[in-house]
């Protein structure tokens, strides 16, 4: 069957189109991305400008056009981190399901990283056992850790890779000062999230890492996939630490150039780099395995699972 995900996120409203059945692995049919960048239209309340708003609808518009000309067998349609945590986000919902027709399925941070988990172990598979996944959006930055398909633990923090551009680096290139509270902030909020949710948990046989930033600072600075394989480049600590100097002293319009740091990155790579130091510096960890899948394809997998006679989540359903 075909199956249509619309994700409507901090950053992007990505449509993937995949092919896809009971035991077999999802194949991407067709993909497409509009820029939103939406932390940058949220007024002084924290809700969403009217401009902002018309961006989301506008996009959203587009990628339901193109699911009709392609054809899909259902769509699925969710919203993560900059609706759902929107003054306004109630209404702009009810205005983007009047306007476009699309009821948009508003998942909460730890339905992110919950769903994101079952892409990840489908993808490397049982062999991995314990994982620590480290997360990044434009709005939240989620963790999860388990043994199985779904974690045993996660939790999602405001420590997105657009919200802490936006609040800490708003000079272009940033200042040392809103560099050092970031990291500061940062420190604090996964120390108290290692302490309180992480605490007494096995050392996990693989970290791993995805989310567009992770993947893009991946292949920045571990080079392109291996051409045999198709494996992603793995992450180091020490080649993040390295590279942060040079994306500090570089504008954003510069670091869309770099390999790749796409466009609608560029200028947020650089919060994102120094989130992500502070949680691997926090959590002990030196190297990141980058996982491909993440939450479209989880919710992808959860819908043909249910499908399958498998079921979904068994906590989340019956939250």
């Amino acid at each position: 069957m075909r199956l249509g995900v619309i994700d409507v996120g901090s950053n992007t409203v990505h449509l993937l189109v995949v092919d896809a059945h009971p035991g077999a692995s999802p194949n991407p049919y067709h993909s497409q991305r509009s820029t939103l960048r939406l932390m940058r239209y949220l007024d002084d309340d924290g809700a969403i400008t009217d401009e902002g708003v018309s961006r989301i609808i506008g996009a959203i518009s587009e990628a339901v056009q193109t699911v009709q000309e392609i054809g899909v067998d259902d769509l699925l349609a969710t919203a993560t981190s900059a609706i759902r945590e929107a003054a306004n986000g109630e209404e702009v919902l009810a205005k983007i399901e009047r306007e476009t027709g699309l009821k948009l399925d508003v998942l909460s941070g730890e339905d992110e990283a919950r769903i994101t988990m079952l892409a990840v172990r489908r993808w490397l598979g049982w062999s991995a056992g314990e994982i620590l996944l480290f997360d990044i959006g434009g709005g939240s930055f989620e963790i999860a850790q388990g043994a199985d398909e779904y974690p045993d633990v996660q939790v999602s923090l405001p420590l997105g890779a657009g919200r802490s551009t936006i609040l800490y680096l708003p000079e272009d290139p940033p200042s040392a000062e809103g560099i050092s509270l970031l990291r500061a902030h940062a420190r604090e909020e996964f120390t108290k999230a290692r302490n309180e949710f992480f605490k007494g948990r096995p050392k996990p046989k693989r970290v791993v890492g995805t989310s567009k930033t992770i993947r893009s600072l991946a292949r920045l600075i571990g080079g392109p996939p291996d051409p045999a394989t198709g494996d992603l480049a793995e992450l180091h600590y020490a080649g993040l630490r390295e590279w942060e100097p040079t994306l500090r002293d570089m504008p954003g319009s510069v670091r869309e150039y770099l390999p790749g740091i796409t466009p609608e990155r560029g200028y947020q790579i650089m919060a994102g780099a120094v989130v992500l130091r502070t949680a691997m510096k926090v959590f002990d960890v030196s190297t990141l395995t980058i996982s491909p899948w993440a939450l479209r394809e989880g919710i992808v997998l959860r819908y043909i699972d249910a499908l399958d006679g498998r079921g979904t989540d068994p906590v989340t359903e019956d939250d």
